[in-house]
């Protein structure tokens, strides 16, 4: 979904989950990082809201990232709120008390219901919003209370010298133009367009954006209009443009909807964005994207900036181009979803595709030194050690259309780079559990005569070897061993030196395995054998039977009660189980 949407930040609203109900999915996405405000345990409407913000790693890094409007929620791993702690932890501009008195609503309360995410990056302020929605009358005073404290944060924000931006889901049709029942929602449809402007949500976001119709004098604090609207600023007279539409009249296909999403940024950075629209034909949900383009070269500090160079902390990127590459320990903030306890020593499983193959060994108990490239042919010192997370998200992501050269591969290194603690593993570990089987014993060598050798002769650069040294290789495409194994002439399993007639078929056996198998100092031809002489080799009858054995259809089981065979259902209820198997009596 994120290459669908092309975007660099994407804040979602109204997640509906708690905390407990994150998945890896959620959180280890490959090369994003994420931000999140969920409900609070005990507090809030638990499911209902929820925010996050994604960043892409490879072009924006915040430098601060705060949970909630007010500033009153605790930072993650400690007891000091928000609000709190250092000028330079802070992100700033938080409600004052004199604000707060005016709401009528505890500032705990209106951050309970996971609502809100800020982030901090060098060239602005974005805040990723969920704004209650007027629903009932039994909500109007948290409803305006939440309003007022969003709005008292940016108009802060902006006093202080920062550039802000506002992305989400604002609950609020600032004119008639953005609601197509707009007639409707008044008690007098004869009335003129102004008395719609004339509520209070309304009243409040249209003296926040510039060229908003304001009725009558402005409010204490709202003297200034700070904030403009980014997509009806560059589609001014369009009708129409609306991100929701309500699911139980199914009123998208006639587009009767109104437009609830928004994406404001301060005056002083109107000038930085070059395009601005919704998502309309993007189906999934009952509202569509709002998306906004900042050009790539801006007027940062008097100056012409790289919007690359201010998205990211000092030193990590000049004149748009990138120094250093993304460091999970000096670019990430304390309260992104990867550092979270449930996920800060975990891995998307993609992720270990995209490593190199020595920072897999060492996360494993090995370890590998740092500076060395394998694709070029480097090897770092094994007396430095990286950290394999950082390593697996400085990779750059695997392109599934990009050609393989396979003869462009290096050779494997020494089995030097393994661990000493990997010596704590006996030899016998290396063999198959009872009752699991590899891939060799489906293919049974015939026992010719032969005798034992003490040395190989040749050896394999990293041959294939389905047991527990195989580890993912440095191109994310192929598992090498992590050991040396025995020449062409030898059996793989007794080390017995086989016929010269066995060898060719043996190796066509390896080289068939989508894997990638060096095979060196032999000659081409005796690689190239045809399948049904290869088999030839290989004792028929025990092979036929153990296949036979994989493939026989599991038994019914008879029923306890009857003694008769029992039939399988497949669950079709949604839930945990759908599309399980199960068995049950036949009558």
């Amino acid at each position: 979904m994120f290459e669908l949407l092309e975007a660099d930040i994407i804040i979602f609203q109204e997640l509906k989950i708690q905390r407990k109900d994150l998945r890896d999915d959620d959180v280890l996405i490959p090369g994003w990082d994420c931000y999140f405000s969920l409900p609070k345990l005990n507090r809030g409407r638990q499911g209902y809201s929820g925010v996050a913000i994604f960043t892409r790693q490879e072009v924006c890094s915040p430098l601060r990232a705060e949970e909630g409007i007010t500033g009153v929620l605790n930072s993650p791993k400690t007891s000091q709120r928000y609000i709190d702690l250092p000028e330079d932890q802070q992100i700033g501009g938080y409600p004052t008390p004199s604000q707060l008195s005016r709401y009528g609503v505890d500032a705990a309360a209106l951050d309970a219901e996971g609502r809100c995410v800020i982030l901090e990056f060098p060239a602005f302020v974005i805040i990723g919003l969920y704004s209650p929605a007027n629903r009932d009358d039994s909500r109007d005073e948290f409803r305006l209370g939440y309003i007022n404290a969003w709005d008292s944060r940016i108009r802060n924000l902006i006093a202080e010298g920062k550039r802000v931006i506002l992305a989400g889901d604002l609950n609020i049709s600032r004119d008639k133009v953005d609601m197509a029942n707009a007639e409707e929602s008044t008690q007098n449809p004869d009335l003129e367009s102004s008395s719609f402007v004339a509520s209070p949500s309304r009243r409040i976001l249209n003296q926040l954006l510039i060229g908003g119709r304001v009725l009558g004098e402005r409010d204490e604090g709202r003297e200034n209009a700070v904030m403009w609207d980014i997509c009806r600023g560059f589609h001014e007279s369009r009708k129409g443009m609306f991100t929701h539409w309500e699911q139980k009249i199914n009123a998208r296909p006639g587009n009767f909807g109104s437009r609830l999403d928004y994406v404001l940024c301060s005056h002083d950075t109107r000038p930085w964005f070059c395009e601005s629209n919704i998502q309309e034909g993007l189906i999934g949900s009952d509202h569509c994207p709002v998306y906004a383009v900042i050009k790539d070269r801006v007027s940062f500090q008097g100056t012409e900036t790289e919007i690359l160079d201010i998205m990211n902390r000092e030193g990590a990127f000049r004149n748009g181009k990138r120094l250093r590459s993304y460091s999970i320990k000096h670019d990430t903030c304390p309260l992104s979803g990867r550092l979270m306890s449930e996920f800060d020593r975990r891995r998307n499983i993609r992720d270990m595709f995209l490593t190199n193959s020595a920072s897999t060994i060492q996360s494993q108990g090995s370890g590998v030194g740092k500076g060395g490239d394998p694709a070029q042919g480097k090897w770092p010192d094994e007396n430095a050690f990286a950290d394999p997370v950082e390593e697996s998200l400085t990779r750059p992501p695997l392109d599934a259309t990009a050609p393989i050269n396979l003869s462009k591969r290096p050779l494997a290194k020494p089995a030097k780079l393994i661990s000493t603690k990997r010596s704590k593993t006996s030899p016998s570990t290396n063999k198959s559990c009872k009752g699991q089987k590899t891939l060799k014993t489906f293919f049974p060598l015939s026992t010719p005569q032969a005798k034992l050798k003490s040395q190989p002769e040749n050896l394999f650069s990293r041959s294939l070897e389905f047991d527990k040294c195989t580890k993912p290789d440095t191109d994310g495409l192929a598992f090498v061993s992590a050991s040396p194994l025995p020449s062409p002439k030898t059996d793989l399993n007794t080390g017995i030196e086989r016929e010269p007639s066995k060898i060719k078929e043996s190796r066509r056996l390896v080289s068939e395995i989508p894997l990638i198998a060096n095979l060196e100092d032999e000659n081409e031809d005796a690689i190239k054998s045809s399948e049904g002489h290869a088999m030839e080799c290989f004792g028929q009858d025990k092979t036929m039977e153990t296949w036979a054995k994989l493939f026989t259809p599991m038994l019914a089981p008879r029923c306890d009660g009857h003694g008769e065979d029992c039939i399988q259902l497949t669950t079709k209820k949604k839930g945990i189980n759908c599309g399980r198997g199960f068995w049950i009596c036949s009558r």
